[in-house]
């Protein structure tokens, strides 16, 4: 590496000299802990066991598991020596597994035991993978994380630099296909100081991880946390009595939030009357009156942003109370203008496409040098998302380009158009719209407008759960709609904009 360059492991190597003693991480699903001193123990010998193995610096690790210590172990280990994680989506299908993992071609897979199934009926579409493990131990076999730590931790370091891969994330599927977003250790570093400035983080902080480390936002929260010295509280799932026993015993003081977690965790709370007083900063997308509900109880801070995978989780960031309902303004080491479709700049107070510049922004997807060009054209990041900056430099959030519509149902991303392939499978399907309609409790569900084949029948249940069987089951509409004509466009196509028109009022206005 070279003398300005810094990767995650050398701060598992500080960590482990300034916060030797104190511990860094601990599962509150089978009572582990460990210090920070001995994570980088761990993380030396397994790096040791993966060198021995075979793998070196650039080869992709395929990760497919809840959030575990061994999880969080292989982070460490392949910054160690080099190689790139590969996290998945567990909730995804078995085909849309099969299809990230082959699109970064990982050398080796970690699979949770309860993956062992889907992971033994694709091992002939895996080409690439030439180590399969098992990630945490059970019934039937142990963990092959100890077979791997088996040694004494002499491994052979590689010349890694701060621009080199990290991790590969899979967005969602635009136009048909997931993408591979390659976050380097330039991004998570430059990600967490921002986090630990934003939220004056201390290594006396206790934070509680609900979200998957396949996840930009677990990732990147708990890398952070990690980076200063404070201790996360690893979650399996999410439990609301849990959770809030958890932040009550140990005096949890943030955590990041996607609804509806927060309100079930204050559900729970008035409940039992516990004490969570503690949690004095959390982050996230929450509705207005839950996050006031939050802030009245706790006295404590609820925190704004603009992000997505590719800005390395954040872009903006600020307080709800400075500005409710805007997102709020540009970190500090970040660029973002706002562009017209000619890429030029729009005027004060209009709305245009989200672009941004600095060390922030992701390396680009993996293997789609046409996509990358297209995204960084003219030497800016292009979100496809459209926003607006107020006379106090706030960031209002404006939709999504319709190119790039995308719905967040709970957090987790969905493109209408995989949704509505999905749909026009169905024999009895002519045509569909999908797009996303406000919901109480997920923020947004997926709503699907559906013209049926003449002398076709389908029943809402059906058309479901046949989606349900074939892509993730998060990506299943919420609510359908049959209806016997579509508005089309002059090539014969749907008219999305007028289908939206049409029948989203329904939805806001609670017919």
């Amino acid at each position: 590496m070279g003398l300005q360059d810094l990767t995650f492991y050398d701060q598992i190597c500080q960590n482990a000299e300034i916060y030797r003693d104190r511990y860094a991480w601990y599962e509150a699903d089978s009572d582990r802990a460990l210090r920070f001193a001995d994570y980088k123990s761990r993380v030396d010998r397994l790096a040791c066991g993966l060198q021995q193995t075979g793998l070196k610096k650039g080869d992709r690790i395929g990760v497919l598991g809840k959030n575990s210590l061994e999880y969080f172990l292989i982070y460490g280990a392949a910054a160690a020596i080099g190689a790139i994680v590969l996290p998945v989506n567990w909730r995804l299908s078995a085909d849309e597994v099969v299809f990230n993992l082959n699109d970064c071609t990982p050398v080796a897979l970690f699979f949770d035991p309860e993956y062992r199934s889907l992971v033994d009926a694709g091992r002939r579409q895996l080409a690439s993978v030439k180590h399969f493990f098992q990630l945490i131990p059970d019934s039937d076999a142990p963990s092959d994380i100890d077979t791997l730590m088996e040694n004494n931790g002499d491994w052979t370091r590689a010349e890694i630099n701060s621009d080199d891969g990290f991790v590969i994330i899979h967005t969602a599927a635009v136009a048909g296909r997931p993408r591979g977003a390659l976050l380097s250790h330039g991004n998570l570093l430059c990600a967490d100081l921002h986090l630990m400035h934003l939220f004056g983080l201390s290594c006396a902080d206790v934070h509680l991880n609900l979200l998957p480390l396949f996840h930009v936002a677990g990732l990147f929260m708990t890398m952070s946390c990690f980076h200063t010295g404070a201790l996360t509280i690893n979650m399996v799932k999410f439990d609301a009595s849990r959770a809030v026993a958890l932040i009550a015993a140990r005096h949890v003081s943030l955590m990041f939030d996607f609804s509806p977690i927060l309100a079930a965790i204050l559900e729970e709370k008035e409940k039992t009357g516990a004490d969570i007083s503690s949690l004095q900063s959390i982050l996230g997308i929450e509705t207005p009156d839950t996050i006031q509900a939050y802030q009245k109880i706790t006295g404590g801070t609820f925190y704004v942003l603009y992000g997505q995978t590719e800005t390395s989780a954040i872009a903006t960031l600020g307080r709800y109370d400075d500005c409710p309902g805007a997102a709020g303004r540009p970190v500090a080491l970040s660029r973002i203008a706002l562009f017209d479709a000619d890429d030029r700049p729009v005027a004060a107070g209009e709305t245009g496409e989200i672009v941004m510049q600095g060390p922030l922004v992701f390396k680009g997807y993996w293997g789609l040098d046409e996509e990358n060009h297209r995204t960084f054209r003219n030497g800016w990041h292009h979100t496809g998302d459209l926003g607006r900056f107020d006379a106090d430099g706030f960031l209002w959030f404006e939709g999504r380009k319709p190119d790039k519509e995308l719905i967040k149902p709970g957090g987790e991303n969905v493109y209408p158009a995989e949704v509505e392939n999905t749909i026009c499978e169905h024999p009895a399907v002519a045509a569909s719209v999908v797009f996303g309609v406000p919901d109480p409790k997920w923020k947004e569900a997926i709503c699907a407008v559906c013209r049926l084949k003449t002398g076709q029948t389908l029943t809402e249940d059906a058309l479901i759960a046949f989606v349900g069987d074939r892509i993730a089951r998060f990506k299943k509409p919420s609510h359908v709609i049959f209806t016997d004509t579509l508005p089309l466009l002059k090539n014969g196509l749907p008219d999305r904009a007028a289908v939206k028109a049409q029948y989203r009022d329904r939805f806001t206005s609670g017919g």
